[in-house]
C-alpha cells in the first residue's frame, strides 16, 4: 500500500509563538523559515516543527492530566482531496471546523487527537 501522506511537522500550541520559537532554534540550531506573531515555522534535520498561538492557552501539568499535552501533527500531501478520502478510509473523521480547506483538512484520529493534511509551505495545489 503506497502512503497517503508523508510526515510534515510537529505543531506545538503556545501563548507565545516568537518566544517558544527562540527556544527551539536555540535548543536545536534550527531555520526560521517562517515568522509572524501567530506562527513560528523552524526547519532542521529533516524535521520541521511550528509553534502555533492559541489564546488562552495553559500549560499541561506533567504528569497529570487536567491539562492535557497539546501538539498535533501536520502531515504533507499532494492532493487534499484524496489524501482526505484515504484518511476517512482508514478511520479519521473530518472536524467540523476547517479554517483554511484550500491549504489543509483538520482531520480527528481514532483516538480523538487532530491532525492535519496540507500542502507543503511553498507548493500549490
Amino acid at each position: 500500500m503506497a502512503a497517503i501522506a508523508r510526515f510534515g511537522a510537529i505543531s506545538l500550541d503556545s501563548s507565545d509563538p516568537h518566544r517558544l520559537g527562540q527556544f527551539y532554534r536555540e535548543l536545536l540550531d534550527f531555520e526560521v523559515l517562517y515568522e509572524s506573531g501567530e506562527l513560528v515555522v523552524l526547519a532542521g534535520a529533516g524535521v520541521m516543527l511550528t509553534i502555533e498561538q492559541v489564546a488562552d492557552h495553559r500549560p499541561p501539568d506533567w504528569p497529570g492530566n487536567q491539562v492535557p499535552k497539546q501538539m498535533h501533527l501536520d502531515l504533507f500531501v499532494t492532493d487534499l482531496d484524496i489524501a482526505e478520502t484515504a484518511a476517512i478510509e482508514c478511520g479519521a473523521v473530518k472536524a467540523g471546523f476547517q479554517p483554511a480547506p484550500d491549504r489543509w483538512r483538520v482531520l480527528i484520529d481514532p483516538a480523538g487527537h487532530p491532525f492535519c493534511l496540507t500542502i507543503p509551505p511553498g507548493t500549490d495545489q
